[in-house]
């Protein structure tokens, strides 16, 4: 779990529950969407599976939502082993890319539909529709109907509609995809609140790594129907283990070094070579924008282009031999850094992760 403040919701302890998929295995004839994937989920925890098309993040979570079967291995949540049992039968929830709701039913009547299929009295359907959807902001839209919304607003409603009848697990599967870039970032925030309020154990599928950052407890990375990292946000992108979850989490310089004895020379330093890097000889030293520093001077690097982004602004540099460099800068260190101003490329890290050339 991660070390993030999480404050205890109305139902942590009570109804959350510990996921566990176990060597699960997905073949279609010779793809392996799922080749052996081990995964845990705290009670009350919210996971990510981050990854590019086709690695099997969403295989797994349709495994785990019973809408497709394993090859091989088990579903188990808490404690009882779910591999056969139904979709109908699992107590989870689920909010899609598509939104999915019925456009002829107002917002209120959407949320509690779940409820009536549970044989829930007229009565508390409303108040419980009412509640989910006060706690999701939208408490004053109740009576409008599902066309009349925006998209953000309609992915509040399905996710209160799928919080409306209190499910053993929340299933996210690309939810904010389909939403523009603002929106998107605020309904990020709401799902992240809504989830830790209510407590539900939590697995969340997007290819986007701003989001799995900055909304799960740990993330994990998939590559080809395996789990390449599993981590807490801060740990995944600092200490990446491997040259493709350093690629595909953040971006990153592929930088010419030569590794020895456990250490990497590279632009002139030496620092410590990480676990994971090639044991000797030359490599591609991973190092992220923010780890360079530019020191004015008479350097050999030349700047090449500067790209103002708000607080931060990015320099793209060039070595005497050749090398391109992405520099991330606080406004204040790139003001007046103009084009072909000489530079001094330094690295501040505690050490770096060197990839097989």
């Amino acid at each position: 779990m991660s070390t993030r403040t999480r404050p205890a919701g109305p139902t942590t302890g009570e109804r959350s529950v510990e996921v566990r998929l176990e060597d699960l295995r997905r073949t279609y004839g010779s793809v392996h969407a799922l080749d052996g994937l081990s995964l845990t989920l705290a009670p009350g925890e919210l996971v990510a599976l981050l990854g590019p098309s086709g690695c099997g993040k969403t295989t797994a979570l349709r495994i785990l939502a019973g809408l497709d079967e394993p090859t091989s291995g088990r579903v188990v949540v808490g404690g009882r082993d779910l591999t056969s049992v139904p979709a109908n039968k699992r107590d989870m929830g689920m909010v899609f890319q598509a939104y999915s709701l019925f456009p002829h039913l107002t917002s209120r009547a959407n949320v509690e539909f779940g409820l009536k299929l549970r044989g829930v009295a007229a009565a508390a359907r409303r108040t419980r529709a009412l509640e989910m959807l006060e706690l999701v902001g939208l408490s004053v839209h109740a009576d409008r109907y599902a066309s009349q919304l925006s998209g953000g607003q309609q992915q509040r409603v399905a996710l209160a509609r799928a919080l409306a009848f209190e499910p053993s697990v929340l299933l996210l599967d690309e939810p904010l995809s389909a939403l523009d870039a603002k929106v998107r970032a605020q309904l990020r925030d709401e799902i992240r609140r809504v989830q830790v309020e209510v407590g539900t154990t939590t697995l969340f599928v997007t290819h986007d790594q701003d989001e799995a950052l900055a909304m799960a407890d740990r993330v994990g990375v998939m590559n080809a129907g395996r789990l390449e990292q599993l981590d807490a946000p801060e740990v995944l992108y600092a200490s990446p283990t491997s040259a493709f979850v350093a690629d595909f989490v953040g971006l990153m310089n592929r930088v010419p070094a030569a590794v020895s004895d456990g250490r990497v020379t590279v632009l002139g330093q030496t620092l410590p070579a990480l676990d994971g890097s090639v044991p000797a000889g030359r490599g591609l030293a991973l190092i992220r924008p923010e780890q360079l520093v530019l020191v004015r001077g008479s350097g050999s690097a030349r700047v090449v282009a500067v790209s103002f982004q708000g607080p931060v602004s990015r320099a793209t540099v060039r070595t005497a031999d050749g090398t391109e460099l992405l520099a991330q800068l606080s406004g204040s260190a790139a003001h007046g850094l103009a084009l072909d101003t000489a530079v001094d490329v330094r690295v501040d890290a505690a050490g770096l992760l060197v990839a097989a050339a």
